[in-house]
């Protein structure tokens, strides 16, 4: 006789110095039957990650110890775990500086316990397994992508990219010369109930094209007001590309 192994809720690890925002989002996460952990610093934080593995990660940004931004590049270097970024801090580059740096999401403060309950429900079903947009190994002049190990390589050289760097690039680089708009990214990549907006992928395909695009090779085309294509040329074209 085989007995099923329980069900277990989502363990979500907040990292957040301020103990009354930690406990109001710790409340709201418990009542939607997550379980969750909370640190006081950045380096609890690493610390607990490491330990503990959660499926998700809150982070305030201006931590004691170490900051937001510097655990988010530690974990960047080893684990893909999703990251919501928390901050009273609220620029345009602050978020884009924090979706560079491989946030999966961002949220400023003050913010609805309710919004941010959405967006954690939102980040985990877009990590659930889904079929592929391709199984087979893509292969272009200097350019190689390996679905199965989720491996780039540019001139035979293995290219870090992060999770979604390289979904973005296998969606497009698996049907060439098509143009994708930034919703349907947003949708295919993302997921359909993403709460952020279109500037998230274009600070991806920023990303993403100072990764791959070297010795005037240029695989991500600008269509100007509509969206993205992949060229399988790599070629540069300046009458139809447009770089933000």
């Amino acid at each position: 006789m085989t007995t099923e192994k329980p069900y277990q809720s989502p363990t979500i690890l907040v990292i957040e110095d301020e103990e009354n925002i930690a406990k109001l989002v710790k409340l709201y996460l418990e009542q939607a039957s997550y379980r969750v952990m909370i640190a006081s610093d950045g380096a609890q934080g690493l610390e607990m990650h490491a330990h503990e593995h959660p499926d998700l990660i809150i982070l305030d940004v201006l931590l004691p110890k170490v900051d937001g931004r510097e655990v988010l590049k530690e974990i960047r270097r080893w684990s893909a775990t999703p990251v919501l970024m928390l901050t009273a801090l609220h620029s345009e580059n602050d978020r884009v500086e924090g979706l560079e740096q491989g946030a999966d999401d961002y949220l400023s403060k003050p913010f609805s316990p309710r919004e941010l309950v959405s967006r954690v429900k939102a980040i985990l079903r877009r990590i659930a397994p889904r079929p592929e947009p391709s199984e087979e190994t893509l292969c272009y002049p200097g350019l190689a992508i390996f679905p199965a190990p989720h491996r780039v390589e540019v001139d035979d050289k293995v290219v870090d990219l992060t999770a979604k760097e390289f979904m973005l690039l296998l969606t497009l680089a698996s049907v060439p010369d098509q143009v994708f708009t930034r919703e349907a990214l947003l949708n295919r990549v993302w997921g359909f109930d993403y709460l952020g907006d279109s500037r998230t992928v274009d600070v991806h395909v920023g990303t993403l094209r100072r990764k791959i695009e070297r010795d005037g090779k240029q695989w991500i085309k600008t269509i100007w007001r509509v969206g993205y294509k992949f060229d399988p040329r790599g070629a540069q074209d300046p009458e139809e590309d447009d770089h933000d």
